[in-house]
């Protein structure tokens, strides 16, 4: 077989370091590791981005120390291992192109620790390889997605979160109250609602002013948003001078307990109000129910009615306490009456 003459291999050799030459100069930051996965190329924007020089990576197997605080692979890595499996393990968005030389493409948080702050990267790594198939090179290409995801991030916050409280509004509420409700009918398991309401509302704000007002919602908002500490309660501003908090699998005393929590916490708060009719200071009624969903009770209707009417309840009864629909029901039944037949403070009016 004939050698190459001279004045190929020199071609070769000239197209290979312009090759070099023209990605260091590359505006969009890049890497390239061997089959080894060391580091043969850092180009300069990589070095911007990142804040490390590529004197400290080239050559070694380092370069996820740019990106995150332990060990773990890159994209570029998983290429050359050959590895689409783990892309969900290690990649919140993420595409994988097969086996057709074409690689895989992924968004993530990145650490930064040179930088001291988060970014998030667009990342796309993809094979090199010889005229005999075998692989000479992963190249990966990255792209600051950053403040585009926060401008996501935000408006996805805006689109679930009332502006005045920073509670979740009235979409998320019906979402989670119907995904939860689901859940306990699969479960089995109780499912607690509560509502709560500024007691009076209306005059303190006629008394005190609409920014007082606003201020005395915030601070309302605080206390129920703390009650909200397992990681599928959802404390939310269900309208005007009304919260609701949902607590999935609780029964009625839990409820309650946590209800009484919250008047009296915010009771504590000693929120001057003293309207003509009004207390000295702000309290709250709190609506309680808890049920288990049958596969007959359609949606969550039943929940939020009982809720309701138990709220109705606490204000015709004087304000500042809370009831538990489900209690009320079985008092009644224990007095040997019809349940059905609920008491008139415990009913809305219609008109």
């Amino acid at each position: 077989m004939a050698k190459p003459s001279k004045t190929s291999a020199q071609t070769v050799d000239v197209a290979d370091s312009y090759a070099v030459r023209l990605m260091q100069h590359l505006v969009v930051p890049t890497f390239v590791i061997d089959p080894k996965r060391r580091v043969v190329i850092w180009n300069r924007a990589c070095e911007r981005l990142t804040g490390v020089a590529a004197s400290e990576v080239i050559g070694t197997t380092k370069h996820w120390q740019a990106f995150y605080e332990t060990r773990r692979p890159c994209l570029a890595d998983l290429v050359a291992l050959d590895r689409p499996e783990q892309l969900p393990e290690f990649y919140s968005e993420y595409a994988a192109r097969g086996h057709n030389g074409l690689g895989f493409s992924a968004e993530n948080w990145c650490v930064m620790p040179k930088l001291g702050s988060q970014l998030y990267l667009a990342i796309d790594a993809g094979p090199i390889h010889d005229e005999a198939g075998h692989l000479i090179a992963v190249v990966e290409t990255l792209r600051d997605l950053t403040d585009q995801k926060r401008a996501e991030m935000t408006l996805k916050e805006l689109a679930t979160k009332d502006g005045l409280t920073g509670l979740s509004n009235r979409r998320s509420f019906d979402q989670m109250l119907m995904s939860e409700w689901a859940r306990a009918q699969r479960t089995r398991k109780p499912m607690a609602l509560l509502f709560v309401d500024v007691d009076h509302f209306k005059l303190f704000n006629d008394r005190h002013g609409h920014q007082s007002g606003d201020e005395c919602l915030r601070a309302v908002a605080a206390v129920v948003s703390r009650h909200a500490v397992r990681p599928l309660d959802l404390a939310s501003r269900y309208g005007g001078e009304e919260f609701a908090l949902i607590l999935p699998d609780m029964d009625c005393d839990a409820a309650c307990t946590i209800a009484d929590e919250i008047r009296s916490a915010v009771m504590a708060l000693r929120i001057a109000h003293g309207a003509e009719g009004a207390a000295d200071h702000v309290t709250l009624s709190v609506g309680v129910a808890s049920h288990i969903p049958g596969e007959s009770d359609g949606g969550p209707d039943r929940l939020l009615g009982a809720a309701d009417e138990a709220l109705y309840a606490a204000k015709r009864l004087g304000r500042n306490r809370v009831i538990c629909a489900e209690r009320v029901l079985a008092e009644f039944a224990g007095l040997g009456r019809d349940p059905a037949a609920v008491p008139a403070p415990f009913r809305r009016k219609t008109a």
